[in-house]
């Protein structure tokens, strides 16, 4: 299928206008945008599927971690465009899978996961995709009564109890082992110093039951996953059709890299969570507003459920002042508050505020261990209140400087700040209403970026 045929549906909207990060594209309005689709020959069989509603797909999830990242948000967010335009959504996590370990482009194996933590790991991530989808339907979703309710299956429910010889000469049969051998993140690993493990080699087979099982229950003939995954779905999608003599279908989308370009993983130490309990609305927010001018645009596409003709006026409005990042500030707001809610959003706001506009009444308006999280590493001490006591004995008690002689000096110099205001008197008494807010809270910083956090009590 040539280019121009993929491009047609969304050079009409855009009166011609092409977007150069999109290979495929079932239907530019609804941010159907692919990097890849196999088999690529169906593409036109899939668009008549996609506008036949309802049709079933499914995206999976290990719980390798106790929470997922802005990589699997946009998974997530493709299968809300898929249930808003009435398709059948499935969300499937690898309580079994999970135990094996992707060796998709891994260098070496995965770390065993004890059974209790990846138990712990599932609910974890249950409650956070809960979460997004009821936030979806909650801010972004006026007419949600017609939307097929998402199902979040668990892959252990049909693996527990199935007997292994049953499976290997059932299922074992249908997998060529010349095909499996010539994968290239397989070849890489046998050639590797690491080698790769039977558990391993055999996660390909388990996955593509996984989509033999969807089907066959819930006549689910799509899969969508990261780029990363096109080698597993192909494993699936072989599967399926020979055992079914059902067409299926397999799309993936393109990997979201961390900022430089890496891709975002939870063993690199990159990643950006989407639990609260790992990284907060404000670290989510932040990430979306340092988004590069010349990504933005694929990002608004890829992470938000604006129309066509709204994203265009946003980017238009950007590029006349792009110092205001309007762009950027309207992709953080969407994407927080789809994960984190209206409450996320208004304390990663807050946050921006307290760190890069200075703002007394935002400081003024969160506890210690929120300004704990934004700050980071930030010293957290509490003092008993003290009528009387001046800037140099705040200073000493709140351990910002290591010797007297440093705090005179710094001090006097005009490297010290108490609520972002410089002083330079050591005497000068602490005050409630300008050294000490409303909250109980004083913001001492030395230099430009050394925070510590005083609690009165």
């Amino acid at each position: 299928m040539n280019n121009l045929m993929r491009l047609r549906p969304f050079a009409k909207c855009l009166n011609s206008r092409k977007l150069h990060f999109a290979k495929y594209i079932l239907d530019a309005e609804n941010k159907q945008l692919y990097e890849d689709v196999f088999p690529d020959i169906c593409m036109n069989d899939i668009k008549k599927l996609w506008k036949s509603p309802p049709q079933c797909i499914y995206a999976g999830f290990d719980p390798t971690a106790e929470s997922l990242h802005i990589g699997n948000l946009l998974i997530l967010i493709n299968l809300l465009h898929w249930q808003r335009c009435g398709h059948e959504v499935i969300i499937l996590l690898g309580g079994a899978t999970g135990l094996i370990g992707d060796p998709s482009y891994r260098k070496k194996e995965r770390v065993e996961i004890d059974q209790i933590i990846l138990k712990e790991n599932l609910e974890c991530i249950r409650n956070d995709i809960k979460t997004i989808i009821r936030n979806h339907t909650q801010y972004f979703c006026k007419n949600h009564n017609h939307l097929i309710p998402i199902k979040i299956l668990n892959n252990l429910q049909w693996y527990k109890d199935m007997n292994l010889l049953s499976f290997i000469k059932d299922v074992g049969k249908y997998f060529r082992m010349g095909t499996m051998l010539g994968r290239t993140s397989v070849r890489a690993r046998l050639e590797s110093d690491n080698g790769m493990s039977f558990t391993e080699f055999t996660y390909p087979i388990f996955q593509g039951y996984d989509w033999l099982h969807l089907q066959r229950t819930y006549n689910c003939n799509f899969q969508v996953g990261g780029q990363d995954q096109m080698g597993n779905i192909i494993s699936g999608y072989d599967l399926v059709t020979k055992y079914t003599k059902n067409q299926v279908y397999g799309l993936t989308l393109p990997l979201i890299t961390a900022e430089g370009g890496k891709k975002f993983g939870k063993s690199t130490g990159n990643a950006i969570w989407l639990s609260p309990a790992k990284s907060s609305s404000f670290q989510l927010y932040q990430y979306f507003m340092r988004v590069e001018d010349a990504d933005v645009e694929k990002f608004l596409h890829f992470f938000t459920f604006l129309p066509l003709v709204k994203i265009k006026k946003i980017i238009e409005e950007h590029f006349k002042k792009p110092e205001l990042r309007i762009a950027q500030r309207n992709l953080a707001e969407k994407v927080t508050i789809l994960v984190h809610g209206e409450a996320g959003l208004i304390a990663a706001k807050r946050a921006s505020a307290i760190l890069y506009d200075k703002s007394i009444d935002s400081l003024a308006k969160m506890n210690a261990n929120e300004l704990v999280q934004i700050l980071e590493g930030a010293n957290l001490i509490e003092l008993l209140s003290e009528p009387g006591i001046n800037v140099y004995e705040l200073a000493m008690k709140a351990n910002c400087f290591k010797s007297d002689y440093d705090a005179r000096r710094i001090i006097e110099a005009g490297g010290f700040y108490i609520n972002y205001q410089k002083i330079t008197n050591m005497e000068e008494v602490v005050v409630p209403g300008i050294h000490i807010l409303n909250n109980n809270i004083s913001l001492l910083r030395v230099g430009k970026k050394t925070y510590h956090i005083v609690h009165w009590i």
